[in-house]
């Protein structure tokens, strides 16, 4: 069997791989952008002795890690991967796949900005048709994708909560009494059915990055843009969005990782852990939703031209650095639990 064979064999079946091969495919592939990063700013800017080049590409990196830490890149990540470990999976890609879909239109929009494409401009120019078209897109499918899995997920922290009760007053606890099940998981059987495995979640992010409406997906295409004016190497100019994926496949891959990992915890120990499920499956959910809400609010604005206030308003909220709350939420919760099962131990 030739090398080429055995690889194909493996890709076909990939989900049966153990969970530490497949985080070590998963962070080589980082590991991988961050070099074709690295070596493209070298091979454009150290021979020829741009130093604009280096500060360009560390500007990139730095919005790579701020964007990935976006309260809708955390909400989709986060209630993804739940669903996956409740489906009892090991989703050691979600982040890394959602990433990389969200951040191939920004390599794509790059590579078309070096060759001196015009037409992503006018994709960036506020009112334009594509512009329009493209914000409808992603606003549509990122609103529609949150809400059903902050509603899949929301029924799973309902189920989760009444047996953490039922925990409480002294009945027997199952796993499956932390599924989503009953009318909400039938009535989303048929839109999830598509997102059977973390790759699928790709063709997701992908959708999400063609709004084109972040300051730092614009800020960097402009700062792409500014840079090619100013002469700097087409070589150098195509690290500066392998940055900027190299960073936020990084930190997204990190984040669906440890969300496994608590999720993971959560099941593997359900009577002991049946709060802090319950409690992280309901941030979760929220999140999904609250982010659905602004996010659909936007599109209803937009593909209307609605003048009311209350998508007017839904449209003017600014997240800014929103999501850094959420993982501090979400890192006090896990901190409690973990405070709360040493001290039983320590009293066991």
């Amino acid at each position: 069997m030739t090398a080429l064979t055995q690889f194909a064999v493996m890709y076909r079946e990939r989900d049966t791989l153990p969970l530490r091969t497949r985080l070590f495919f998963t962070f080589g592939a980082v590991a991988a952008l961050h070099l074709a990063a690295v070596g493209l700013l070298f091979g454009g800017a150290a021979g020829a002795g741009q130093p604009l080049a280096w500060g360009l590409v560390l500007t990139a990196y730095l919005a790579g890690v701020k964007h990935s830490y976006d309260w809708d890149h955390l909400a989709a990540i986060d209630n993804s991967t739940r669903k996956f470990v409740a489906q009892r999976q090991d989703p050691a890609s979600v982040g890394f796949a959602f990433s990389l879909g969200h951040s191939s239109v920004v390599i794509l929009a790059g590579v078309l900005v070096v060759c001196g494409a015009t037409m992503v401009g006018q994709f960036m120019e506020d009112g334009s048709a594509g512009n329009l078209v493209l914000g409808l897109i992603g606003s549509g499918v990122s609103g529609l994708f949150l809400l059903m899995m902050g509603i899949f997920n929301g029924s799973a922290f309902v189920r989760a909560a009444q047996a953490y009760r039922n925990a409480r007053a002294g009945g027997s606890i199952d796993v499956a009494d932390l599924q989503a099940k009953g009318f909400v998981a039938r009535l989303l059987a048929g839109p999830l059915s598509r997102v059977r495995r973390p790759r699928n979640i790709y063709v997701v992010g992908f959708l999400f990055g063609l709004g084109f409406d972040t300051a730092t997906t614009i800020g960097l295409l402009v700062m792409t843009t500014a840079a090619s004016l100013a002469g700097v190497s087409p070589l150098a100019l195509l690290a500066l969005p392998f940055a900027f994926t190299a960073a936020m496949t990084l930190c997204d891959s990190l984040n669906g990782v440890a969300m496994m990992r608590m999720y993971r915890s959560a099941l593997d120990d359900p009577r002991r852990k049946l709060g802090f499920n319950a409690a992280v499956t309901g941030i979760s959910a929220l999140s999904a939703l609250f982010i659905a809400v602004i996010t659909l609010g936007g599109f209803f604005n937009a593909a209307f031209g609605l003048q009311d206030p209350l998508t007017s308003w839904l449209v003017g909220i600014d997240l800014g650095g929103a999501g850094l709350l959420l993982i501090a939420l979400l890192l006090a919760v896990w901190g409690a639990a973990a405070l709360r099962g040493r001290r039983r131990a320590v009293a066991s």
